[in-house]
């Protein structure tokens, strides 16, 4: 499975629910509580894992504007089948060039969810100065940082990590990306801009018994490491199948770790 394919959205949506911080989710539903019917546009929705996850959490009346770059999971996001009450518009949008459109008309809320350590610094400037200027709240979930763990221990995980980390710093369309480093940034930029935050972890914790997820994991950590020059070939062939015999004997432990925060700007948006 290739990063963002349906096929990988698929297998991850799972775990990402099981991740998502309740505190935060509290914080947002209590935040747009006092709303009778609430505008959500969607960035980098995928096939619409946000919205099945956090649509029940909020107002009974919501309209989802789903945007991404990607055709066919804009497809898929339109044929969800949404609780009462809930509608759906999507749109094809490519978020570097045209971020600011997105923003633009009635909107009450922004989402977004495993899209900002793919994003660069100067495109979260942008971001942040967006928003700010509209006084949106904004939902950010799951965004990877640099909290990674593997148990038990290996001699070669010191560098693997390390290639993974430069490896999410690399240009995924937005300029050089933010990678690990991505939620914190954007944290505090809010605050600069006069946001309250509220935030919480939200790691993937992935136990023996998801050995399937854990074998994709490691294949993707090993395929940057082996695209960053950082090890031998042979060293990340050995130390790959020494980690895929642990999954396969149930013996593997892995913490993945991301941040989720909600933004938002003080005192109370009129409509």
């Amino acid at each position: 499975m290739k990063p963002f394919s349906a096929g990988w959205l698929a297998a991850r949506e799972p775990y990402d629910a099981r991740a998502r911080n309740p505190a935060v989710l509290d914080a947002l539903a209590a935040a747009v509580a006092g709303l009778s019917s609430i505008r959500i546009v969607d960035l980098g929705c995928g096939t619409g894992s946000t919205l099945r996850a956090i649509a029940p959490r909020l107002p009974v009346r919501q309209h989802w504007h789903c945007i991404d770059n990607d055709l066919g999971l804009l497809e898929r996001a339109a044929r969800l089948e949404p609780p009462g009450g809930v509608t759906i518009s999507t749109e094809a949008v490519d978020l570097v060039r045209d971020l600011e459109a997105t923003l633009d008309g009635p909107v009450d809320l922004v989402t977004a969810s495993a899209l900002f350590d793919l994003v660069s610094d100067a495109w979260l400037d942008r971001f942040v100065v967006e928003t700010a200027a509209r006084r949106l709240p904004a939902y950010i979930a799951l965004t990877h940082d640099d909290d990674i763990a593997i148990e038990p221990s290996d001699p070669l995980d010191d560098a693997v990590i390390a290639a993974v980390y430069r490896h999410q710093r690399r240009d995924k369309g937005f300029g050089p990306a933010l990678g690990p480093g991505a939620a914190s940034a954007a944290m505090a930029r809010f605050e600069r801009a006069g946001y309250r935050i509220i935030a919480g972890r939200s790691d993937w914790r992935l136990e023996p018994a998801d050995g399937e997820m854990q074998a994709a994991v490691l294949d993707v950590w090993a395929g940057a490491a082996s695209e960053e020059g950082a090890l031998a070939l042979g060293e990340v062939v050995a130390w790959l199948t020494r980690r895929r015999d642990l999954v396969a004997a149930s013996r593997l432990g892995l913490c993945l770790g991301h941040v989720d925060f909600l933004a938002l700007p003080h005192g109370n948006r009129q409509r």
